[in-house]
């Protein structure tokens, strides 16, 4: 059975799940993208899958329209065969060292999604870690500048549920710590 915490922030609630993010039945899923939306690996390439070809027209139409996606920017799809409403698509900071902006452009990513929700009346919402996999981001420092981000989002704004989707007990364990040690946590 997939580990699970939960975590009241002023009248939200952020759940933090080892699991699958495609299954996930919230207003909006986020998938870690390419700047070119193309699909890819990982989550990415999961969300593509579980979402079916639509959803790559989609993401087409938004790239001849934008011709990249920036790191840190979120643009917002329809969810086509997932359960989820709709796929917000994110460009997490390639990791560099952490002297080349990475933390600013990752909190960028967790902020311009959870806008892009807030634009479109959504309550809940799907994230994975973003940037933590092949584009190399620490877990252990990426964690606190994306718990930040969502607790802000859950205490000030209109968003009512966060879910934080990890993979594997090893992520889990350490974003539950960093979200028990922190403050933005009670």
């Amino acid at each position: 059975m997939p580990d699970t915490a939960s975590y009241a922030i002023g009248h939200g609630t952020l759940r933090l799940i080892e699991g699958d993010i495609t299954r996930d039945d919230a207003d909006a899923i986020v998938n870690a993208a390419n700047a070119a939306l193309a699909g890819g690996g990982g989550v990415d390439g999961a969300i593509h899958r579980a979402a079916g070809p639509r959803l790559l027209a989609a993401c087409r139409e938004i790239i001849a329209d934008i011709g990249h996606l920036p790191a840190g920017e979120a643009v917002i799809t329809p969810g086509f065969d997932l359960t989820a409403r709709y796929v917000i698509h994110t460009v997490g900071p390639i990791w560099h060292g952490g002297s080349h902006g990475e933390p600013d452009t990752l909190r960028s990513a967790y902020a311009q999604s959870i806008a892009r929700a807030v634009e479109h009346d959504l309550s809940t919402i799907a994230f994975p870690a973003i940037s933590t996999g092949v584009y190399g981001y620490p877990v252990e420092l990426a964690a606190p500048v994306a718990l930040g981000v969502m607790a802000e989002a859950l205490g000030t704004g209109p968003v009512r549920e966060i879910r934080l989707y990890l993979h594997g007990k090893r992520a889990f364990d350490l974003w539950r710590s960093t979200a028990e040690a922190g403050a933005m946590i009670r």
